[in-house]
């Protein structure tokens, strides 16, 4: 294992976080299903300004979850972009449905408004764009063109708590939104997941389907027979993960803060680089930075300048690689023109970006690309 001197990411820890989980431990009971699992779903709610939050042990749970909340038939369509995380697309053939690739625009590296238009169709149930790396994608001309065309939208705000489109927060655009607290999100409980929504029925229905399909409160504290009202699992976060989750959540707005702070400092150094494209950020959003990713002129320059980075002890990572172009959904199907998901691709890379970061570890980066490009 490479000992990195500037790793990819890196958490802010501090006593409330131990704290936090300590009392949990402590107390020698309600691991599952404590009080922490409430006051983290009240506390999150309130922040994003929506009326529910389910949490769930993975943001790839809560993209099955909601699949399996929406009554899709076999075949039906769910357009998503393929410059993504695999689980955004696998959460669609988890229910039988068929994912259809929408491209993606240059401007956020988000899903294609106008690609998205063209390809809809009276198959399509869900629409089911990301907002990459802590970016909005244009979420409010898709949220136009699923009202426009009857079809669900669900936001995929894995990598985006707490970024902004015109003062609104991401996650509240859609009929639900999920994001995850994997290990590398702004908002981390080392793995976690969550799915927010205005819909009562919604709510109750994916509380049914994160545990068991059991129509109970507390099941560790309740004497009553149980009853089973529909097929779940058992996709409950733990309350040791949700007293993590609440203390990193009062301290997000600092969290982003810093990763902001640490990104423009990049931006202002790299901008100076004919070579490089600095991470988009339209005027009406607010990034959050779960990701630094550059373009470089081509994907030779980039897996070089990968290497030379790696040389230095500086760690960075490919986000992503194209899901079409995996082995496995390259058997599966035909798909229209991709022609920016495979040019961005080609040519992103992932730099070290994390609130904690020092001067030293900014100047390092700054300095090795610098003498890589001279």
């Amino acid at each position: 294992m490479i000992r990195w001197k500037v790793p990819l990411f890196k958490i802010l820890v501090e006593k409330e976080d131990i704290n936090n989980i300590s009392k949990v431990i402590k107390r020698g009971m309600h691991w599952a299903e404590g009080p922490e699992i409430n006051e983290f779903e009240n506390k999150l709610a309130k922040y994003l300004g929506v009326e529910h939050c389910i949490t769930m042990n993975s943001g790839t749970s809560a993209l099955h979850a909601i699949m399996l909340s929406q009554n899709i038939k076999k075949n039906d369509e769910i357009l998503v972009p393929s410059f993504t995380f695999i689980s955004t697309v696998n959460s669609a053939l988890m229910v039988d449905a068929k994912p259809k690739f929408v491209d993606i625009e240059t401007d956020t590296y988000g899903m294609d408004p106008k690609k998205l238009e063209k390809i809809i169709s009276k198959n399509s149930k869900i629409i089911m764009p990301i907002h990459y790396s802590g970016l909005p994608c244009q979420i409010e001309k898709i949220r136009t063109i699923a009202k426009k065309h009857k079809k669900i939208l669900i936001e995929d705000s894995a990598e985006s708590i707490g970024a902004k489109v015109n003062g609104k927060k991401v996650g509240t655009f859609g009929d639900a939104s999920i994001f995850s607290f994997a290990g590398n999100k702004v908002l981390t409980t080392g793995e976690g997941g969550a799915i927010t929504t205005n819909s009562s029925t919604l709510a109750k229905k994916l509380k049914l389907i994160r545990s068991h399909g059991r129509k109970i409160g507390n099941y560790f504290l309740s004497t009553n027979k149980p009853e089973y009202t529909q097929i779940g699992y058992n996709w409950r976060m733990s309350s040791i993960t949700a007293a993590i989750g609440i203390s990193q959540l009062e301290k997000i707005e600092k969290i982003i803060s810093l990763r902001r702070k640490n990104a423009n400092s990049l931006s202002s150094y790299f901008k100076k680089i004919p070579e490089i494209v600095i991470p988009p950020e339209p005027k009406n959003s607010k990034h959050v930075y779960q990701l630094y990713s550059i373009l470089v002129p081509n994907s030779t320059q980039r897996n070089k300048l990968q290497k030379f980075l790696e040389s230095k002890g500086i760690m960075s990572k490919v986000f992503f690689y194209p899901v079409h172009e995996t082995t496995y959904y390259k058997k599966m199907q035909k798909h229209s023109s991709l022609k920016n998901t495979e040019d961005v691709s080609k040519r992103i890379l992932s730099l070290p970006l994390y609130p904690t970061m020092t001067k030293q570890d900014l100047n390092l980066i700054k300095d090795s690309i610098s003498e890589y490009f001279e």
